[in-house]
């Protein structure tokens, strides 16, 4: 398995690269900024990128915005986050629009190897693994909980979306029109206040959110 590696602290970009290639990973590239980082995936094209959220020239999100970038433009590259912090401008967009092939942990909260080795074969494999508390700072509910608004249908639509299914899918399942279906999740979208957006960003949220209030 191929891998680019992103991060700025040169001792961690080092602890990486002798972990992944003990591990049977090949590291094909190590860079410590993100237009290095997008200059290594469109020469190496590897199999997964690790990428930290915060690099130069700012510190900010430079790496989540790299990642943006990385699955637009290469969708076979799988990425996952490796950070510090919760970047919520850019993650839930990045989160959103890709629900597979894609990660999110939390440095502090990785505890154990295997588990981390695990969580990497995973999101290459085209699979997700996420950190609880990235979960949870994006979807912190407010003083209501929205899914409460939801009428039994529309719950019923939104149980099948977490399902992965798609809008004919539903239709089949709940034996009613195409149309139906995306007027419950035109509904749905409306309840669980989320703006409209492009791509199924809406949609993704609104599944994550079904899922973190265990509805």
């Amino acid at each position: 398995m191929r891998v680019v590696i992103a991060e700025d602290s040169v001792l961690l970009r080092a602890g990486l690269i002798k972990l992944l290639e003990t591990s049977g990973f090949e590291v094909v590239a190590a860079v410590g900024e993100a237009d290095g980082l997008l200059a290594a995936v469109a020469e190496h094209r590897p199999d997964l990128a690790v990428v930290d959220v915060r690099m130069p020239p700012g510190y900010t999100d430079e790496g989540v915005r790299a990642a943006l970038v990385i699955r637009r433009e290469s969708p076979g590259v799988a990425v996952l986050l490796l950070s510090q912090y919760v970047e919520e401008r850019y993650a839930a967009d990045l989160l959103s629009e890709h629900t597979s092939g894609i990660g999110y942990l939390l440095k502090d909260r990785v505890a154990d190897v295997s588990a981390f080795l695990d969580a990497l074969r995973r999101v290459a494999a085209g699979g997700t693994a996420l950190d609880p508390e990235v979960v949870a700072q994006l979807l912190l509910r407010r003083n209501a909980d929205p899914l409460g608004r939801l009428t039994p249908r529309e719950r019923d639509v939104l149980a099948l979306m977490a399902e992965g299914r798609s809008n004919a899918g539903i239709a089949g399942a709940l034996t009613v029109s195409e149309s139906a279906v995306a007027k419950h999740i035109n509904s749905i979208f409306t309840k669980l206040d989320l703006p409209h957006a492009e791509g199924d960003h809406r949609r993704v949220l609104a599944v994550l959110r079904f899922l973190d209030g265990d509805a």
